[in-house]
Parts: C-alpha cells; structure tokens; sequence
C-alpha cells in the first residue's frame, strides 16, 4: 500500500523532528506499513527490497532516537486527553522475550535462562477505555550475572537481580512525576495515575505529596502496613459494616471463563506512616468477593487512593477505575500477538527500542480501532481510514 501523506501516520507524527526529512518522511512510512501489516515480518511490511533495505537503515541509525521517534504522537495523545474531564493514566511493566535471538545489549528476564529486555509505558484511556494512547515510555535490559564463573547462576548471589530490581522500582516514581507534569498543563482534566502491586511504593506517594498532589493516584496495595499505635492497613480498612456491593463480569483470563463477580465492599481514610515523624492520608478499599463458585479463588482487591471516597458511589468509582487498568493488558496482547513484535529480527537493543517506539503507535492505533468497533460499529470507516486503505480491504 502506498503512503499518503495526508494518512493517518502524518497526522499522528505531525512535527516530528528527527533532524533529517528523509528520516521523518521514512518513519512515517514504516508506522503506516507496519500498521497495515502489524503481524508480518518487516520485509514482508514493507513490500519491496528498496523498502526494507530503508526500513533496517532507519531502525540502525543513530541520529534517530527513539524517543524523539515517540515525542510526536505523546503530543497528540496530550491533545486527545484535554478534550475529557476525566482521563486515567495507566501504568505497567512487560516483558519482551527474544530468547534464541543473536541481539545485542539483552538481558535476563524473570528467568535467567531468558533473553529479553522490559517495556513500561503510561497509557492514557478514558474512565469508559477508550484508548488515547502512549504519553510515556521506558524501555531497559537487566544486567546478565556472570556466566563466566565456574557455579551455577542460580548458585550466584542475587545482588544484581536485587539491585536491578531497586533501579526499576524508580520507574513507578518518575511515571507519576510525568502524569503530574501532564495534569499542571490540563487544568480542565482529571488525570489519575493507575498501577498495580509493584506501584505500593511510599517513595511515590511520599513525592505525589511533595509536589502537591496534582494528578490523583490510585494502586493497588502489596503492603499490609503497620499502622500507628496497633493494627494493621487491611484489618483497620475493613473493620465495621460493609458499604454496600457491586456487581460486574470479570473477563475471561488465564484459562477461565469469564464470570459474574460480586464484591462488598469497604473503605476508610487512614493515616499511614511515612518516615519517622510524618504520615500520609490516605483511603484504603477493601473489596472481597462472596459466594464464589467452588473451586475458584475469590477475587479480592486491597486499594489506595489519595482521593476521599465517603459514599458507595466514590468507592465504586474508584473500582471502575481500577478495573480499566485491564486495558494496558489487552495493549500488551496487541504488541505483542497482534503487531508480534517479539518475532523481530534485528542486530542490537538500540534497534528494538526504534521498531518499538513505532509499534506502540500500532497497537495503540489496533487497540483504538477494536475499541470504537465494538462500541460505535456503524461509524464511517472513512472517519480512520485513507481512501487507499478503504479499497483494499
């Protein structure tokens, strides 16, 4: 397909600066070859032996960073997100395994015989999912430990596992710095921060203090913190009478069928430690399931909020929020079986990172697409579409 340059790629990289037209003008090209072909590989993508000899000269030049690659369509994400009152920021870490592959600058991943490296975007959507896109991105390798010494690596002490682990907590931090930048220019726009376990950080909520709290944040607790005097966060948050209850459907996941998910609910506003003198307030939702089938785990969410949630309907809302965060999953699903992007083939971490800041542009697009279509089905496809594309479907 040939690329138009009133498509969809111009306009989602409009001012696009990577120094060099020819550079801009081939990213663009590539974004939108690989969208109409997300699960090919990329000679296949793009379509001819002049095209791909172009396409792997990009993704191996260094005067294209990626960042700067992304910095486009983070814009245009901006723009989409001041048009609603409300706008969740979502963040999470993915793993990318390219084990087997001969690429550069790889790490380990949850196992050491892995070979990959992790992605950790904010992912904007709607408090309704509708997907906005990517303002954010953080991509790293693990340090490999020491395959040279005579022991085995699992015999090796974890020190580097243990501090590649301190230096990826920071991510969470810094996502939060970002959204509450984005929120001190989006006075008309709620942005809230939503993340799950590995976000239960008190330097996060510790820095959302500091800075005044201008984006709201909402994760999930790992921590059954002490609390002062006695007690613990859990026991305290669900002490007394439920609130009340909800009810939704629980998509289908990890070999189960989806199903009908009833919850009581809880939610106190609860001081928290934080350092020896100060504290921090917070609210604390305890949401357990009841009457679960036989043989199926009751689902049980234990969440913190800056925000003040004194009636059943603040606390469901702040439920609903959360269980938007499911949509960073299904992007995850759509980079990574939907665009395949575990399947390139590429000389160094560097190119992936270019190949990466593109396909998440794609399986954001795929994702919006899939959403829109399933909620607004008789929309004009001309709407999303060039004439070209429309034709040759």
């Amino acid at each position: 397909m040939a690329t138009s340059l009133d498509g969809w790629g111009a306009k989602e990289f409009s001012g696009l600066d990577l120094g060099d037209e020819r550079l801009n003008k081939r990213a663009i090209k590539l974004v939108e070859q690989f969208a109409d072909k997300p699960t090919a590989s990329i000679p296949v993508a793009a379509g001819g032996w002049a095209d791909t000899i172009a396409a792997y000269r990009f993704l191996g030049n260094e005067n294209a960073d990626w960042e700067s690659i992304l910095e486009p369509h983070a814009i245009q994400t901006q723009q989409r997100m001041s048009q609603h009152p409300v706008v969740l920021c979502l963040q999470d870490t993915t793993e990318l395994d390219f084990n087997g592959q001969d690429i550069k600058g790889l790490g380990s991943l949850s196992y050491d015989a892995q070979r990959g490296m992790y992605l950790h975007p904010t992912y904007a959507i709607t408090p309704q999912r509708e997907p906005l896109g990517v303002t954010a991105m953080w991509m790293w390798a693990r340090e490999r430990r020491d395959e040279s010494k005579s022991e085995p690596l699992e015999s090796q002490p974890k020190i580097t596992v243990e501090k590649d682990e301190a230096k990826e907590s920071i991510r969470w931090i810094e996502g939060y710095e970002g959204v509450a930048k984005m929120a001190a220019k989006m006075l008309a726009t709620r942005l809230v921060y939503v993340a799950d376990r590995e976000s239960d950080i008190l330097a996060l909520m510790q820095r959302a203090k500091e800075l005044g709290t201008p984006a709201d944040w909402l994760i999930r607790a790992q921590h059954n913190r002490n609390l002062p005097g006695d007690g613990k966060l859990w026991t305290r948050a669900c002490k007394g009478k439920a609130l009340g209850e909800i009810v939704f459907t629980m998509p289908a996941r990890d070999g189960q069928k989806a199903r009908e998910v009833r919850q009581q609910l809880w939610a106190k506003r609860i001081k928290i430690p934080a350092g020896k003198t100060d504290t921090i307030e917070i609210t604390c939702i305890i949401a357990r399931e009841i009457n679960a089938p036989s043989g199926v785990k009751p689902v049980e969410w234990r969440l913190l909020s800056n925000r003040c949630a004194p009636a059943l309907a603040d606390v469901i809302e702040l439920i609903d929020w959360y269980r938007a965060r499911w949509e960073i999953e299904m992007f995850f699903n759509v980079l990574k079986n939907g665009c395949n992007v575990e399947a390139l083939q590429l000389s160094g971490i560097e190119r992936l990172e270019r190949a990466l800041a593109l396909f998440a542009v794609v399986a954001w697009r795929i994702a919006h697409l899939m959403r829109l279509g399933r909620v607004c089905p008789d929309m004009d496809a001309a709407l999303f579409f060039h004439a070209d594309e429309i034709r040759g479907a």
